[in-house]
């Protein structure tokens, strides 16, 4: 090559210079930029368009092109037109949603919240309702909680997750069901539409009860999920995610009455929502798939399993670390000890009963009752009762059992009414149970007689003894053991549980004034008119033979036996009414209701109630036991408690070598002396009878005449001779003859102790 070839490094000059014009190429060179520009006409050239095919192929080909065409034309019109339509109903339904605040709180119904006598919180009737939280203010751990379990693309979706349907759709179907039938597949925001019942309100006129509007309202149907949807979709235009799922936390409902997240914080732990661990959060966000089933009052351990696999979710989707999730795990959440109590049980009911219906069992309004309750007191005859049945009665044996403790006033401290004690809404067998009272009614009758002069020292003699009943023949009643033990005393006939010398007393007073007495005590039930009286052959409740007994220890004044204390609405500081029970107006003399103490006590120390006695406490009381052994009872007091215990079967059958001094005088026992635990001895307010000089038998006439006795004024001892107190009396009263009243027969044989 020579150096003529060799190509010329540009000078400094001519790269300074480049806008200048450039000598012409030579020949050779001008070949090379013709042939670039043919270049882009080849290109052209390759795009020009192919020609189509003829023949059947090219018309089968063109009908495709045009079909698919038309499809396509059609669909993106239907397109359009579908969503202008659906666009314009999430429109309208936007317009009809009311503003956030009218939507927390969904009760149709009231809440009653009850506390005891220390002003604790222990039970919960109606639709609880805490308060109003939102989903800033509540645990993150129960937030948390709550969308990992529900929905946990909740903060990305648009209110539907078809990806969430879809799912849910497939699992349907793998498993057997409907593809509408089990999983939802439901949002939190589809949830919430559905907990507003998509905005319409109940109507009482539609026919439907509001229970049956709240079912419809849950079915599931393919127009409900649309409609579901849309409102969905509308509710998230309208409110914010958090304003959304703090209508979901405040409305739904979590088992236990408790509508709400504030409200089941407190029902289940007694700690507001906004102090919830990882564990409590996960039990409630777990109770929202079956808030009843999994409710932790029904059983607490599936409560907690369902919050471990809660639990396992959190951490999987990054709430908690591993650690955090294996100590709450390992720290269940406990139920506090209200729940524990299974909302006041029996108690609760009775309260709940005996208040004004419009504040109580279908209240509208939130309202608060104080009661007279002690969680103490209550926990001890629980416990009493238990212990009893789990050592002296055989496992199958289905005698039921009830207890009432109360004080003097009529305040009831506890009331169990049947062997299942955590429960709610079971028939009350202290309350509601109607049973014959047995040898426990006597007492009333030798309150009448103190009170008309008798002595506890007077005589009576124990010996064969009939009436001639008008209409029904001759009447003879028997004592429990069929002996008879010659003359004895008031006392001794009591404390032995004697029952012809009950019949004589009663016979002599006037069954009028024993029946007066008995009703002015309290014990309100129709009373057998005949001289059966005097066996406890009327019926009565626990409840009112418990409030007559403390009408005893309290000095003979009566008393309404009440468990609530005030009530009023919540929020407000006064109350709208108070208590309706208490100590009323004065049955007998403060020393006849002495020396009647003193009697019972013997009873306790010495007669038929010796099982009853503990920790060398004074105490007082009776037994009772009625005819076929069917009811038995054993009720009593200290200087501090009166107690009642009733043993039976519902349906009457007889129970098996069970008196009221045997197991319900042990119950009792058991009962008392938990109470008792750490208090001091305190003597009971009973008078013992002064020595008389003589002692003066009652012999009533064995066939009675109806009259009316009048009372003497005084009492005490009746010593004297011939012309002794009780002799004027029974002139004054009977004109040498005794008094009754009534001509029913009682059965033959009718036996009692």
């Amino acid at each position: 090559m020579t150096d003529k070839n060799k190509r010329k490094r540009p000078l400094v000059a001519d790269r300074r210079y480049a806008g200048k014009a450039k000598p012409k190429p030579k020949a050779n060179a001008q070949a090379k930029p013709a042939a670039r520009k043919a270049a882009p006409a080849r290109r052209k050239a390759t795009r020009a368009k192919r020609p189509r095919r003829g023949g059947v192929v090219g018309f089968f080909a063109g009908l495709a092109r045009w079909f698919w065409r038309l499809i396509w034309t059609i669909t993106w019109r239907v397109s359009l037109v579908a969503f202008l339509v659906l666009a314009l109903a999430v429109g309208y339904i936007y317009t009809t949603i009311p503003p956030l605040e009218a939507l927390l709180d969904g009760r149709a119904r009231g809440s009653v919240t009850m506390l005891d006598r220390e002003g604790d919180v222990f039970a919960w009737r109606g639709d609880q309702f805490g308060g109003v939280v939102t989903a800033e203010s509540v645990s993150k751990h129960l937030k948390n909680a709550v969308i990992a379990t529900e929905d946990r693309r909740f903060y990305r979706h648009f209110g539907v997750s078809p990806r969430g349907i879809a799912s849910a759709v497939r699992i349907n179907l793998s498993e057997g069901r409907g593809p509408l039938s089990g999983h939802g597949g439901s949002t939190i925001t589809q949830q919430t539409a559905k907990l507003l019942c998509l905005g319409e309100p109940y109507d009482a006129s539609s026919g439907m009860t509001e229970k049956e509007y709240e079912a419809d309202c849950r079915r599931s149907s393919l127009s409900r999920k649309a409609k579901e949807a849309l409102f969905a979709v509308a509710m998230e235009l309208k409110y914010s995610k958090n304003d959304i799922l703090s209508i979901y936390l405040n409305r739904a409902y979590m088992g236990g009455g408790a509508f709400g997240a504030e409200a089941a914080a407190q029902r289940f732990f007694g700690k507001p929502s906004a102090a919830l661990s990882a564990s409590e959060g996960a039990m409630l966000a777990g109770l929202l798939t079956a808030p009843t089933t999994l409710s932790p009052t029904n059983n607490l351990d599936r409560s907690q399993s369902r919050a471990a696999t809660v639990i396992r979710l959190m951490e999987g989707q990054g709430y908690l670390t591993a650690a955090e999730a294996d100590e709450a795990i390992a720290n269940p959440a406990q139920l506090s000890e209200a729940a524990e109590a299974e909302a006041g049980g029996y108690f609760a009911d009775w309260v709940m009963s005996s208040g004004p219906e419009f504040f109580t069992r279908n209240t509208t309004e939130d309202v608060i009752i104080k009661t007279t309750l002690d969680q103490r007191i209550q926990r001890a005859a629980e416990d009493g009762l238990k212990w009893i049945f789990e050592n002296k009665v055989r496992d199958s044996s289905e005698a039921q059992a009830a207890i009432v403790v109360m004080s003097s006033d009529g305040a009831v401290r506890a009331l169990v009414g049947g062997r299942k004690t955590k429960v709610a809404g079971a028939f009350n067998r202290a309350t509601q149970a109607m049973r014959q009272t047995g040898s426990a009614f006597k007492p009333f009758i030798y309150a009448a007689a103190l009170d008309l002069g008798y002595s506890p020292d007077d005589l009576i003699v124990d010996e064969p003894y009939c009436l001639n009943i008008p209409g029904s023949g001759e009447w003879c009643p028997k004592n429990y053991t069929n002996n008879f033990k010659g003359p004895v005393s008031l006392t001794d006939a009591l404390k032995d549980s004697l029952n012809i010398p009950a019949v004589k007393v009663s016979e002599s007073v006037g069954r009028e004034t024993v029946s007066t007495v008995a009703t002015q005590f309290g014990i309100k039930s129709d009373l057998a008119a005949g001289p059966a009286l005097a066996l406890g052959a009327s019926e009565g409740t626990l409840l009112e033979m418990t409030g007559a007994y403390a009408g005893i220890l309290n000095g003979g004044s009566s008393v309404t036996p009440y468990g609530l204390v005030d009530l009023r609405l919540l929020g407000e500081t006064e109350p709208l009414m108070g208590t309706g029970g208490g100590i009323n107006e004065r049955v007998i003399q403060e020393d006849a209701a002495r020396q009647l103490v003193y009697m019972m006590e013997k009873v306790i120390s010495e007669g038929t109630g010796q099982r009853a006695q503990f920790g060398g406490r004074q105490l007082a009381g009776k037994t009772g036991t009625t005819s076929a052994n069917k009811d038995a009872w054993f009720v009593g007091f200290s200087a501090d408690y009166v107690a009642g215990v009733w043993m039976g079967y519902d349906d009457n059958t007889p129970l098996t070598g069970v008196t009221g001094g045997g197991l319900p005088a042990e119950i009792w026992r058991e009962t008392m002396s938990r109470v008792h635990e750490g208090m001091p001895l305190t003597e009971l307010p009973m008078l013992a009878p002064a020595p008389p000089s003589n002692f003066t038998q009652v012999q009533p006439e064995p066939q009675p005449q109806p009259q009316q006795p009048q009372q003497p004024q005084g009492g005490g001892n009746r010593g004297g001779g011939a012309e002794n107190v009780i002799d004027r009396v029974l002139r004054d009263i009977f004109g040498g003859g005794s008094s009754g009243s009534g001509s029913a027969a009682p059965a033959p044989g009718f036996l009692d102790r």
